[in-house]
């Protein structure tokens, strides 16, 4: 196997973008750097999974690949609820917040990218790193469902920390957001 292989099979990443391929292999020529992908593709090294994103293996987390067709983004709303025991719906989708709302299907996946603020994306509050993508605590997924849904039904909001949903609320800059939890907050914690 190439040595410009074996850096990359040596990475936990299972997805890879055209500019994180550039970065690793330090290739700035556009023109060099998508032959060598689609060399690495014909040989069959990579699987093109949508333009300018690739898969070492057909194993590649589904996760990772919803935070690499558009970044920045994070998961969170009902696939981070569903994981937390919050709702019980299952949804065969992975919701994602992004920069914007959208919803692209890449082989047996379906993404639903829901818009939320820039200041609210970029923070780094509430997240968590998991190691090739980031994912909404419980609490800052309930706080962006809020946000975008006024009148959510949760199932289960046992296990929230209240504490840390008001804490994080001040990042969103909404009063109406700081309503609705008091709202929740009245209803199922009291």
């Amino acid at each position: 196997m190439d040595n410009i292989l074996v850096k990359l099979f040596k990475l936990p990443n299972t997805v890879f973008t055209t500019r994180e391929l550039a970065l690793i292999w330090q290739e700035s020529d556009k023109n060099l750097l998508n032959a060598k992908i689609a060399y690495y593709v014909k040989r069959g090294a990579f699987i093109r999974l949508r333009q300018g994103v690739f898969a070492k293996s057909g194993d590649y987390e589904p996760k990772e690949l919803g935070t690499s067709i558009i970044t920045p983004s994070y998961i969170s709303f009902e696939t981070v609820l569903r994981e937390q025991g919050m709702i019980f719906q299952y949804y065969k989708s992975i919701f994602l917040a992004s920069y914007t709302a959208r919803t692209i299907k890449c082989g047996k996946n379906i993404f639903v990218y829901k818009k939320i603020k820039d200041i609210v994306l970029y923070n780094k509050a509430g997240l968590m790193d998991r190691g090739v993508y980031w994912s909404a605590s419980a609490e800052r997924a309930f706080l962006d469902m809020i946000y975008l849904a006024p009148n959510y039904f949760f199932d289960n909001l046992r296990p929230l920390d209240w504490d840390k949903c008001f804490d994080l609320a001040k990042i969103y800059q909404n009063k109406q957001l700081i309503s609705r939890l008091n709202k929740y907050y009245k209803e199922y914690a009291e």
